[in-house]
């Protein structure tokens, strides 16, 4: 299947998701287009996390499709690492490797996985060190670097696979409210630069901003979805009303 971009660049359709007895995804299907940041909000426990990482392949379904330009993430014949080249993401931990440096773990991937040119993925890696605004970091060891240093390698350590598309799994959760901000604004950049981006997050004026599109889960179903604009003034069901009550 050839993908263009004038068609969804993530589907999802009728996704099911179970672990053991637990039905967590109960048939969620949305669309996703090139450049568009969507937010995906929801009280604990509603399946965000889970469905984000279905679109990557970490969590197998039980029914549905999920398609990555074109590719269907699902296949059993897929080749994980074509995917993994496709879509990056960065988790509420780290992840970092804590004996190499922000530089040395911001090259790792391109370097053993895409078997790049040493001096070109490490330009490459100062580059996007410098664009998460962490110049001057390159040598730190992850417990030299703050919580919201460590993400924002994190996130230059996804970029470094040159994604068409990122995802964000409540990457703000674990941090310090004085760093949330520059984690934030790493990912308002990106956003602007026409990063197809997808977020679980609980921060609401940040969600307000810089999505396209918000949608609203609760046990395992998308009860509501729209622009920001209306979203947040006129929700309609009263699940998302009680939900935006309680937070905004």
């Amino acid at each position: 299947m050839t993908w263009t971009p004038d068609q969804p660049i993530i589907s999802v359709k009728g996704v099911h998701k179970s672990f053991g007895d637990l039905e967590v995804l109960k048939g969620v299907s949305f669309d996703v287009m090139k450049g568009e940041v969507v937010c995906i909000i929801g009280p604990s426990g509603s399946g965000k996390s889970t469905l984000i990482r279905c679109i990557n392949g970490l969590n197998d379904i039980q029914a549905g499709s999920i398609s990555v330009e074109g590719i269907e993430v699902h296949d059993p014949a897929l080749d994980k690492l074509a995917l993994r080249k496709k879509v990056g993401m960065v988790f509420q931990q780290y992840n970092l490797f804590p004996h190499k440096t922000a530089l040395e773990n911001v090259m790792m991937a391109p370097l053993l996985v895409l078997k790049r040119d040493k001096a070109e993925v490490e330009g490459t890696a100062r580059a996007l060190l410098k664009k998460v605004r962490l110049e001057g970091k390159e040598d730190a060891y992850p417990g030299e670097l703050s919580g919201g240093q460590q993400q924002r390698t994190a996130i230059a350590r996804s970029l470094a696979m040159n994604p068409d598309v990122m995802l964000f799994d409540e990457v703000t959760a674990a941090l310090d409210p004085e760093t949330v901000k520059e984690v934030l604004v790493t990912i308002k950049d990106l956003a602007a630069e026409g990063m197809t981006c997808i977020l679980v997050t609980h921060e609401m004026g940040f969600a307000r901003e810089v999505a396209d599109h918000i949608y609203f889960t609760d046990r395992g179903v998308i009860v509501e979805h729209g622009p920001p604009d209306t979203f947040f003034t006129s929700a309609t069901d009263p699940r998302t009303r009680e939900f935006l009550s309680q937070i905004l």
